[in-house]
C-alpha cells in the first residue's frame, strides 16, 4: 500500500465522494455562478450602452452649445458694428449741428459788428460835425447856426474821403 498501490476501498469511497461533490457543484453551484456571471455581463453591457448613449447625447448638446455660442458671438459682433456705425452717425450729426451753430453765431456776430460799425460811424460823424462846427465858429469868431449847411459840407467831405479810400484799397 503505497502511493502506487492504493487501498481499493478507500479509492472507491474517495471516487464516490468526489462524484457526489462534483455532481452537487455541477447541479447547484455552477448554474448559480453562470447566472450571476450572465447578470454581471448584462449589467456591464447595459452600462456601456447607457454610457455610449449619454456620451452621444453630451456630444450632441456640446455641438448645439457651440453652434449657439458661435451664433451669439456673431450677433454680438453685428451689434457692436451697428453701435459703432450709429455712434459715427451721431458724431457726424453732432459735428454738423455744431458747425451750423458756429456758422450761425459767426453770421450773427458779423451782422452785429456791421450794425455796430454803422452806428459808431454815424455817431462819430455827428460828433465830428459838432466839433467841426464849433471849431469853425471859433475860427470865424462867431457861432455857426446853419446846421443843415454844415451837415452838407461834412457829408461831402466824408464822401470824398471814402472815395479816396476805395480807390487806394
Amino acid at each position: 500500500m503505497g502511493p502506487l498501490k492504493p487501498n481499493l476501498i478507500e479509492l472507491i469511497v474517495g471516487l464516490i465522494a468526489f462524484s457526489v461533490v462534483f455532481a452537487t457543484l455541477a447541479k447547484v453551484l455552477l448554474p448559480r455562478i453562470n447566472r450571476t456571471l450572465a447578470e454581471r455581463e448584462e449589467a456591464t453591457a447595459g452600462a456601456l450602452e447607457r454610457a455610449e448613449v449619454v456620451q452621444r447625447e453630451a456630444q450632441r448638446l456640446r455641438t448645439e452649445y457651440q453652434a449657439e455660442l458661435s451664433a451669439a458671438r456673431h450677433e454680438a459682433a453685428q451689434i457692436r458694428q451697428a453701435a459703432h456705425e450709429e455712434g459715427l452717425t451721431l458724431l457726424a450729426a453732432v459735428r454738423s449741428e455744431g458747425q451750423k451753430a458756429r456758422e450761425d453765431m459767426v453770421a450773427a456776430a458779423t451782422v452785429q459788428l456791421e450794425a455796430d460799425r454803422v452806428i459808431a460811424e454815424a455817431e462819430l460823424r455827428e460828433h465830428v460835425l459838432g466839433l467841426a462846427t464849433e471849431l469853425a465858429g471859433r475860427i470865424i469868431g462867431e457861432p455857426l447856426t446853419d446846421v443843415d449847411r454844415a451837415r452838407a459840407v461834412a457829408d461831402e467831405f466824408f464822401a470824398e474821403t471814402e472815395a479816396e479810400a476805395d480807390t487806394k484799397g
